[in-house]
């Protein structure tokens, strides 16, 4: 595992992985992305949807260079995910998350859903799980990402592998989730329509990958179109969008119970079992409400409903203490307000999301009345950049990118302030390199 470099260099890396990785994000802020390869490849896209530069609208999007990560900690993260697949299957458990959903959830799909997104922060005891998102975006905006990275130096570039193939691993996702939910008709035909359905989708500051998606299903024979909801229409048989059949839609939609109006025909459709829908309301319910939390750190329970001693443990210490916030125990989350993170327990995007240092009486009063949880505060790690010729320090979370519990990609997020915003000089998404051992940027001493 360990690259043959010179025994002096050897002697100035910490053998760990994890500290090693720690010493490239605070020492090597090298400037490793190809922006005029990002540049080119979203350019095309924007013509494509009669666009203008999607870059110079979004120029937080990606970050200038590659966060570190030991390999230690990339394999704890992808343990920890395998175990809460393992856990979220398991009936004690569904009916207990079951039972706070929306009824909408009840319904149970054979589509698995796209997308889980698991973000984590790097804490002194290791990854700590923030949250688990029910349609991460990002996905394929960081596929690209990742083509364009360049090695900042020659230590780097003996652990950069080769991009892999996610794309692939993306494409075949949506044909699985096909044959999951179609099994007969898979048979006999493929995948054959793809609607990918957000609000307003055009509006999204995400909106560069719509399109990104749209051109990879229609350049592998799957003919796709990018739509508001109010664009569907259900006959009582099946799902149309501008007069076309859809087969399956790819949902980018924040309301994950598919309550509003705009949405009633996909609903319709979905509860009808007349389109696939991925990801769905149950999935969200399943695994990204932030109560859902609670549970998968309720370690008595967890042994009560069989869950193994291994499982537990990676869950035990790799999900922060989280607790829901009600009108009774209000007062004590008030006083202990700092050690604090709230979230609304169906929330997205740090929407609603407190520091509790940075809460006023007037908001904590809304927190107070409930539908939020509160999680331990868990600082994020950093990574040193140098920007316009200052160094700067950001934050970092690490988001996995998952389906059916295993781990496609790991991209990071750079930011400054309380939660991530895209809106920092210097920040946004970032590739994520593994650091195996006994590594170091040369160019950086």
């Amino acid at each position: 595992m360990n690259a043959q470099l010179p025994p002096s260099l050897q002697e100035l890396l910490p053998a760990d992985c994890r500290a090693a990785a720690e010493l490239l994000n605070r020492g090597c802020a090298c400037i490793s992305v190809d922006h005029q390869s990002l540049r080119r490849e979203l350019a095309a896209c924007a013509r494509d949807a009669g666009a203008s530069d999607w870059l110079a609208s979004r120029p937080h999007l990606f970050a200038n260079s590659m966060v570190f990560v030991g390999a230690l900690h990339l394999e704890r993260m992808a343990r920890t995910i395998a175990a809460i697949e393992r856990v979220v299957a398991l009936p004690a458990y569904q009916q207990r998350v079951l039972a706070y959903a929306p009824a909408v959830a009840q319904h149970a799909p054979a589509a698995a859903g796209v997308f889980l997104g698991y973000d984590f922060h790097l804490a002194p005891q290791g990854p700590q799980l923030i949250e688990i998102n029910s349609n991460a975006g990002g996905a394929l905006l960081n596929a690209g990402l990742l083509r364009a990275q360049r090695a900042c130096c020659a230590a780097v570039a003996q652990i950069m592998p080769q991009p892999p193939p996610v794309e692939r691993l993306f494409l075949d996702m949506f044909r699985n989730e096909w044959r999951l939910a179609r099994p007969e008709m898979a048979a006999t035909r493929p995948l054959a329509r793809v609607a990918i359905v957000d609000e307003a989708p055009a509006e999204q500051y995400l909106a560069p990958e719509f399109e990104l998606f749209r051109r990879l299903f229609a350049d592998n024979g799957i003919a796709a179109l990018v739509a508001d909801p109010a664009e569907l229409s259900y006959d009582g048989e099946r799902l149309h969008c501008r007069g076309e059949a859809i087969d399956l839609v790819y949902n980018r939609l924040t309301d994950f119970a598919l309550a509003a109006p705009r949405n009633a025909s996909l609903r319709q459709a979905y509860l009808a079992d007349a389109v696939v829908l991925t990801p769905h309301p149950r999935t969200h319910a399943l695994f990204a409400d932030k109560r859902n939390l609670l549970a998968l750190g309720d370690q008595e329970w967890l042994r009560a409903i069989g869950v193994d001693h291994g499982d537990r443990e990676l869950l035990a210490s790799g999900i922060p203490r989280t607790e829901e916030v009600t009108p009774e125990n209000a007062d004590a989350f008030w006083a202990s307000r700092r050690q604090w993170f709230f979230k609304p327990a169906a929330g997205f995007g740090s929407k609603a999301a407190y520091r509790g240092d940075k809460l006023t009486r007037r908001v904590f009063a809304e927190v107070a009345r409930g539908g939020h949880v509160a999680q331990a505060v868990v600082s994020p790690s950093e990574r040193r950049l140098l920007i316009d010729g200052v160094e700067q320090d950001f934050k970092l979370d690490l988001r996995n990118y998952a389906y059916r519990g295993a781990v496609q990609l790991v991209s990071a997020r750079l930011y400054r302030g309380q939660t991530t915003n895209f809106r920092t000089p210097g920040g946004g998404f970032a590739a994520v390199l593994a650091v195996p051992g006994q590594r170091r940027c040369l160019s950086c001493e």
